[in-house]
């Protein structure tokens, strides 16, 4: 029995059938929870409140290349046969908006703004989507002044994380180790195969919705099919970065011509920092009501690619579109790599899916490192 098979059975995973997943919809909604979970809209894959199983993207592939996304209808009954879509658990924590406090005058009043939150169970999230996630907790719920809006709204969800049996070309979570299999930072792990599905618990809270499923232990052949499946979607997947240490030569290599090559196809869009699960820049406006007694403070989301992201007064740090893909893709790959212990990057490719004009962070990388000498 090789380590993955090992893992798979320490899992003690359960077998519910095909035909009986909206019981796992029933006990998510007798429980309290909203579930929100993928559909297809406006061609995509995106994330919505679903009220029943049949609400998922049965039957639904992904074709993924750069700067190119579409969906191919099939007879399949798998519902996860996809990777993902645009969107990743970023926005149901870190809102692309929020109202941190209002103020009004006569005399002058604050009063803080709290999110809307409700218990939701969020179904398919893939494991390069938990990675991320992890991140943004290092970053947003760093003791001793953890983010309160991100907090109220990270205690609430419920998360079913599910394996990818199979990788889009755009996908390389295998180099960076977070993925195709689910590792941890799930509530409940998931495994679709062609008659039914795999369920275990990841935590108590997950263990308190598959405790009240009718599951069948599942057979060795069962596990076997959910490890074959991971480990082929590894395999399959051809793009990958260098390791941690080749990464942090990027700081070595900031004069290097390429950047300027990169910045004449570069639309400074912000498409890649939008679609990103890890990325959280964000800017702070004041806005005041039309009738000057009332204002609010707001943070919303802002990207390095954004001309007034590094004003610092009437000074701009990088004014350039090859100055903010340098900054972007060296402190993802290597700056973070000192604040957060790893780098930025969890390869799921949504970057290079939905650049507009098919920009690589994977072969740009590697033509930085690889091209050239040395800067002194």
């Amino acid at each position: 029995m090789n380590l993955q098979t090992q893992q798979a059975v320490s899992r003690r995973p359960g077998f519910l059938a095909r035909d009986a997943l909206q019981t796992l919809f029933t006990v998510l909604s007798q429980s309290g929870y909203r579930v929100f979970g993928p559909m297809v809209r406006d061609g995509a894959i995106q994330f919505d409140t679903l009220t029943a199983a049949d609400q998922l993207p049965s039957g639904i592939l992904n074709d993924q290349k750069p700067g190119h996304y579409r969906l191919e209808q099939t007879d399949n009954p798998r519902v996860f046969g996809w990777n993902h879509g645009p969107q990743a658990l970023k926005p149901l924590c870190f809102a692309p908006r929020d109202e941190l406090w209002s103020e009004q005058s006569g005399p002058l009043r604050f009063s803080q703004s709290q999110p809307d939150v409700e218990p939701t169970a969020v179904i398919g999230v893939r494991a390069c989507d938990l990675a991320a996630l992890a991140i943004q907790d290092r970053h947003f719920l760093t003791d001793p002044d953890p983010d309160p809006y991100y907090r109220q709204r990270r205690e609430s969800l419920l998360l079913i994380g599910v394996d990818c049996a199979q990788s889009a070309s755009t996908c390389f979570c295998a180099s960076t180790g977070d993925g195709p299999a689910l590792d941890d930072r799930y509530d409940i792990g998931m495994a679709e195969l062609d008659e039914g599905f795999l369920l275990w618990q990841g935590s108590e809270k997950g263990r308190a919705v598959t405790d009240q499923l009718d599951l069948q232990i599942a057979s060795d052949d069962q596990l076997a099919a959910m490890v074959q499946a991971t480990s082929q979607a590894a395999s399959d997947q051809s793009r990958s970065l260098p390791d941690s240490d080749e990464l942090m030569l990027l700081y070595k290599r900031l004069e290097h011509a390429h950047w300027q090559q990169v910045a004449e196809r570069c639309l400074s869009c912000g498409n890649c920092t939008a679609v990103c699960p890890t990325c959280f820049c964000y800017e702070t406006t004041h806005e005041m009501a039309l009738d000057g007694k009332t204002a609010k403070m707001i943070r919303q989301w802002d990207s390095c690619f954004s001309a007034t992201h590094s004003s610092m007064g009437q000074f701009q740090v990088r004014s350039t579109t090859k100055q903010r893909y340098r900054q972007w893709l060296t402190h993802k790959l290597a700056g973070w790599q000192s604040q957060q212990g790893r780098i930025g990057c969890t390869g799921c490719g949504r970057c290079i899916v939905w650049c507009p004009v098919g920009i690589d962070l994977t072969v740009e990388t590697v033509a930085v490192l690889e091209e050239g000498s040395l800067d002194v």
